[in-house]
């Protein structure tokens, strides 16, 4: 059968994901994590080549093996829970987590008939295949999608409690969010939606060649997003452990009046802690001189919100400050960045849900037209 144009897309997709996955393998940077992507990846266009061959040479002993990497997706789920649960946890493969490929496993038992066919049942299994007779396997379609879409939730359960703990304890949460994360979920999903379109619904656009060119396209995405990432920090356990909460119900610690007045002490003056991009909830605990747990403890109880709500409302009021100011005559931006907001979107959005307007509006609003106009243009 001559080669079309999906095959040469499947090939080409195939060595980008190998040549990805000797990438990934090499990185220093989250290193765990970025193992059980390179598998992962490689899984990926092992896939790929072997469906090329297969639709390419149509001989029953291609068949086989097509049957055998299309159980390849029931790792697909797992591998994007265990690869997140590395990045967020530093926790690498462990062989308890072979549990998490149990779903494999069982669909390679239902499926190992068609392994061990002899060659003439197989060639007609193969030809039923090609006529397109839907119940030739399709009936693992819809348990693959529910048994996946259950680990790429838990993956994204675990980037939410990833993403709390950082707003608890970083202010430059926003730069560490994992937002590619979102991406490759999302990806998995379209792909998984239009399996089960194409294996219960007949429509003339959905079929192999789209399914197959989602999972083609969804490695140049990977490489996109992995190989770009930053190092992500595992954020420890504070070292100080607070004491047991008293018997008769939350009241505060004794000493919340004195860490509530040293931290208006530290966030206030000439050269205010939250100025700086990077701050920690670690940082500002060391410089107080109470324990961590105390000093969060004031910030939720006390201040309202997490360390990072607490830190960019500071820095809000500070820009707010600049932004009415005639004399300043720096574009938005930059107040935002001298202010100690590391992300443009982070501060557009801190600033107006505390404001109630846009920094450019609220700017516009306190200064005289010509001056209004020219921190526009400025920021232009």
């Amino acid at each position: 059968m001559p080669l079309t144009p999906w095959t040469y897309v499947y090939f080409a997709a195939a060595v980008q994901a190998v040549l990805l996955a000797l990438a990934l393998w090499r990185r220093p940077a989250n290193r765990e994590a970025n193992r059980l992507l390179s598998a992962w990846v490689a899984l990926t266009g092992i896939d790929l080549a072997v469906k090329a061959l297969y639709w390419h040479l149509l001989t029953p002993e291609w068949f086989r093996a097509y049957r055998f990497v299309a159980l390849f997706p029931f790792l697909y789920g797992s591998l994007f829970y265990l690869y997140v649960r590395a990045l967020t946890r530093d926790r690498g493969f462990r062989p308890r987590d072979l549990v998490h490929l149990a779903g494999f496993g069982v669909m390679l038992v239902l499926n190992g008939y068609v392994l061990v066919m002899d060659r003439a049942h197989l060639q007609a299994l193969s030809a039923r295949w090609i006529a397109g007779e839907r119940s030739v396997g399709a009936w693992f379609d819809v348990p693959l999608f529910l048994y996946s879409l259950s680990y790429v939730l838990a993956a994204l359960a675990l980037v939410r409690g990833y993403r709390r703990r950082l707003r608890e304890r970083r202010s430059d949460a926003d730069r560490m969010s994992l937002r590619w994360i979102d991406v490759m979920a999302g990806f998995q999903v379209v792909i998984w939606c239009v399996a089960i379109v194409q294996a219960l619904v007949y429509l003339p656009l959905v079929n192999y060649g789209l399914l197959f060119g989602l999972v083609a396209a969804w490695v140049c995405v990977m490489g996109w997003f992995s190989l770009g990432q930053p190092p992500v920090a595992v954020e420890e356990e504070p070292p100080s452990v607070p004491p047991p909460a008293p018997a008769g119900g939350t009241a505060d610690d004794a000493r919340f009046d004195a860490v509530q007045a040293r931290l208006a002490e530290l966030m206030g003056g000439a050269a205010p802690l939250y100025l700086e991009p990077a701050l920690t909830i670690g940082q500002v605990a060391k410089r107080s001189g109470y324990p961590e747990y105390l000093v969060s403890a004031v910030i939720n109880r006390r201040l309202g919100g997490s360390f990072w709500e607490y830190v960019n409302r500071l820095r809000v009021e500070a820009a707010r400050e600049r932004l009415a100011d005639p004399d300043d005559a720096r574009t938005v931006l930059d107040i935002a960045y001298a202010c100690g907001f590391t992300s443009k979107s982070t501060f557009n959005a801190a600033f107006k849900r505390q404001v109630g307007q846009t920094p450019s509006g609220y700017r516009g609003s306190m200064l005289p037209p010509p001056q209004a106009a020219a921190g526009h243009a400025g920021r232009r």
